[in-house]
Order: C-alpha cells, then structure tokens, then sequence
C-alpha cells in the first residue's frame, strides 16, 4: 500500500495494492505495521463503526478531547463519499485548513486522522456507507461537532448535492465560536499526546 501524507499534518491517505482475477478482487486496507512505519505507533484499536448514508448526506464536522481523542482509520465499502480532515487544533501552523479524499469502491482508499482533528464527509451515492476503526470508545461527554456550513472554514461540497445535516451539526457553533468557548483541544496537548504513544509503543 502507498501512504501520502495530506496537507493536515498528522493524517494520511492510504491507497491499497488491489489484486484483481476473473473472480473479483483482493487487498489489504489495513495494516498496523504499515502505519507504525509513518507514525511511531499504530492505532490503539477500540471500536469498530459504520455508517450508511443517502446521497447528500453531511456529516460532521466531528471531533473528541485530547487525550484521549479518536484517531479514524476511514475507508467506504459501498458507493462514494468526499471525506474532509480539518485541523481544530488551536495554535496548530494549520489552524483552520483542511483537505479532502475520495474515498470510493473503485480505488478503495482509506484515510487516517490523528486525536485532535477534525472530521466530516457527504456522501454522493445512494447508500453510501463508510466504516472506521477509533482508537476510543464513543463518549458523548467528550464529542464536539463544529458546523460543517460555517464560511470561515469553507469545506468545498461538491456541486449538485442538497446537503442534508442533522440538527445536532446544523446547531454547532463555528470554529471560531468554538475556539471562543474552549472547545477546541490545543496542538500542542495534542504533540505531547501523540509523543506519549510512541513512546509507549517503544518501551
């Protein structure tokens, strides 16, 4: 597998080695040693998640404190979605940028975002549905969500598509009122955080 690190520092996009035959088609898109390689540990895997959505359909933008946060490890198994990383963390030389993936049934990439960063994709099919691997349980004390429509952040959704967005999301606050309100976790919590797991992983 090829891994490209994006324009967020601390995620990546993964694009497996797909073995195809007259019987269909094969891969590995998931491989823990591959990911230690580029960030001195792999994921502390904890839950499993998948999410089947129709056309349209916005979510996010999501994110959880630090630590211990969520790493993602996101790929589709059905239709197509964009899926945007968004740096949330404060002091970050990123602050505020994000970048985006298509991840689909055709290339099949994966993306992985590290605690701290946040999270959204829309969905362009029909049924899409999209399965990730957390390094943490779901703890809905510890979840945030900033708007996914907010201007300031400006995610680029594809032409053609209605979003469609729950009202916990349509409710979120703006980046800018969440910095304001203390919701953001701190890049440099999340440094520390990040060099406290290699160093585990080294001991």
């Amino acid at each position: 597998m090829q891994i490209r690190e994006l324009k967020v520092p601390d995620s990546f996009e993964i694009t497996p080695k797909i073995i195809g035959d007259d019987r269909g088609s094969f891969m590995e898109w998931y491989r823990f040693d591959k990911l230690e390689e580029i960030r001195g540990h792999s994921i502390d895997l904890r839950q499993g998640n998948m999410s089947v959505s129709k056309r349209g359909v916005v979510r996010g933008i999501h994110f959880a404190d630090v630590p211990r946060g969520q790493a993602k490890y996101v790929m589709a198994t059905a239709g197509a979605v964009i899926d945007y990383i968004i740096d949330v963390r404060v002091g970050s030389p990123t602050f505020g940028q994000w970048d985006s993936v298509l991840l689909d049934t055709s290339s099949r990439k994966a993306v992985y975002l590290a605690e701290g960063l946040g999270h959204a994709f829309v969905s362009l099919e029909e049924g899409s549905t999209v399965s990730y691997l957390v390094s943490d349980l779901y703890r809905p004390d510890r979840e945030h969500a900033v708007s996914p429509l907010d201007s300031d952040v400006a995610l680029d959704l594809p032409d053609g598509v209605e979003p469609l967005i729950s009202q916990k999301d349509a409710d979120a606050p703006s980046l800018a009122d969440a910095e304001r309100s203390g919701l953001l976790p701190s890049y440099e919590e999340c440094l520390a955080y990040y060099e406290s797991r290699r160093a585990g992983a080294q001991a």
